[in-house]
């Protein structure tokens, strides 16, 4: 699902000669924020809370552990960003596909969570998350599209650009998957670590792209998601 939102994304080469609006972006990326954020808390941090009642008053402890672990993964990541970014388009591509790797784990941490029947993990929060990256993808994919083609490259070739920016993301959460005997006796810290780097994506990068009515957009997607994992979950 996230990668089908990067590829229309990265289709918009083909339909829309100026890109994406303003309005446009300003409303997907605050709504993005927003179901990210709330499956993050519902669907991540949550359950790897209800996951480690073992420690009783101190259950809080593997997600806390795992949270901080992913967003300063996140912050290393950002640390390589401004570099790359300097160095040119085709170094734009690399830093954005950085930046997917922790979404691509995020979606196959919770996935395997699903499929072995760790209490709280849900299909429909799974499925929500995976959604909230979605939208995400879609500037995302344009952001690396759009530009190249504004430099003179063909629609096909800036189309593959910024649709293979985002294949790290099914890759990483197919190895997720295929190794979850051993992710999921640490489930609680993986849930935390993909609920920390996600947070720290919308703190980083979706926000402040959100403009004037974030606030608004951003609580549509936070009550969305947390409708769509109670009343389905």
């Amino acid at each position: 699902m996230p990668f089908i939102g990067t590829a229309l994304g990265a289709a918009g080469v083909f339909f829309l000669k100026s890109g994406l609006g303003a309005r446009t972006r300003e409303i997907l990326t605050g709504f993005a924020a927003g179901i990210m954020a709330a499956a993050s808390v519902w669907s991540l941090l949550l359950p790897a809370i209800d996951q480690s009642e073992g420690y009783g008053a101190l259950s809080f402890l593997p997600a806390a552990a795992g949270f901080w672990i992913g967003v300063l993964f996140l912050e290393l990541i950002d640390k390589l960003v401004p570099g790359l970014e300097k160095r040119g388009r085709g170094m734009l591509v690399l830093a954005v596909v950085l930046h997917n790797i922790p979404e691509g784990m995020a979606v196959g941490v919770i996935f395997a969570g699903w499929r072995a029947g760790n209490a709280g993990v849900t299909l429909a929060g799974a499925t929500a998350l995976s959604l909230g990256i979605a939208i995400q993808n879609i500037p995302e994919g344009a952001i690396i599209s759009m530009p190249l083609r504004a430099e003179g490259r063909g629609c096909a070739g800036s189309f593959w650009a910024g649709l293979l920016s985002g294949a790290v993301e099914p890759v990483g959460a197919v190895l997720t998957l295929v190794t979850s005997e051993l992710v999921v006796p640490l489930m609680p810290y993986f849930l935390s670590f993909a609920a920390g780097a996600m947070f720290a994506v919308v703190i980083r990068e979706l926000i402040p792209e959100a403009g004037e009515k974030g606030a608004i957009w951003f609580s549509a997607g936070f009550t969305l998601m947390m409708a769509l994992d109670v009343a389905l979950g």
